[in-house]
């Protein structure tokens, strides 16, 4: 995957994040999250590692429950989660690379894993995981699995004094997908009734479920659950369509 963090959503456009999708609104998947956690881990969790953590929605509830630390490769993503959780930690960095000099009771990747376009990629990114965790931590990811991703169009729309924003996300597979999709995002924005049209093009990685398995077994963790994660997004599909996605709920080996 190119080192690069030039997409309009995540810099010039990242402080939309929370006009869009109001903090609150990250409540619903967040907490299933948490739950996962409860319910899994054998360990007490205090610490908890967000890697690839945005403008901050799920640490705004995560850190209800945790001493949060998040990870990002977008300072201007970064600066909008610092100004919504000054509670929490944040560092600039690529979840495939970063070291920090300390481990964590829970490590968590939801979507922003979609950005590891190869296998060599997703590989790095559990290795940091694994490097973060304490002996029997938790580590949960949200995944995209191949076999059952869609081509689904998207509508978000948010509103704050004089600003008006609608987005629209079109997902598409190519049709020789390799490990990747394609997500086009069309911005409108109005200031005090002025229009601004900007577009972001993004490709994202699409893995089959037996290469999560392989991969999550060789950075040498347990898979103690996998959750189904199916409805939090019908309410933003346009027509018809499905997002499904997985949730695998993970232990370090002891």
């Amino acid at each position: 995957m190119e080192r690069r963090t030039k997409w309009l959503a995540y810099n010039d456009l990242a402080w939309t994040e929370h006009i869009l999708s109001s903090p609150e609104e990250y409540a619903e998947e967040t907490e299933l999250l948490v739950n996962a956690i409860k319910e899994h881990s054998t360990n007490e969790v205090k610490t908890l590692l967000h890697l690839g953590c945005g403008a901050g929605g799920n640490d705004y509830i995560f850190k209800r429950h945790y001493k949060v630390t998040g990870i990002d490769i977008s300072e201007n993503m970064l600066e909008v989660a610092r100004n919504l959780n000054p509670e929490a930690i944040y560092h600039h960095g690529d979840m495939r690379t970063i070291e920090l000099s300390e481990v964590f009771d829970a490590v968590v990747v939801p979507e922003s894993i979609d950005y590891m376009r190869t296998e060599n990629d997703l590989y790095n990114a559990m290795m940091t995981a694994q490097k973060h965790l304490k002996s029997g931590g938790m580590f949960l990811i949200v995944a995209n699995i191949a076999e059952h991703f869609r081509q689904n169009n998207f509508v978000y729309t948010g509103s704050r004094e004089n600003i008006e924003i609608t987005l629209f996300e079109n997902n598409y597979i190519p049709a020789y997908p390799g490990t990747t999709y394609e997500a086009t995002l069309v911005y409108l924005i109005r200031r005090a009734g002025k229009l601004e049209i900007y577009t972001d093009h993004h490709i994202l990685g699409l893995f089959k479920l037996q290469t999560w398995l392989d991969l999550l077994e060789k950075t040498g963790f347990d898979i103690v659950n996998q959750i189904s994660i199916d409805h939090t997004y019908d309410r933003f599909i346009i027509g018809e369509g499905k997002y499904s996605r997985l949730m695998f709920v993970c232990s370090k080996h002891l």
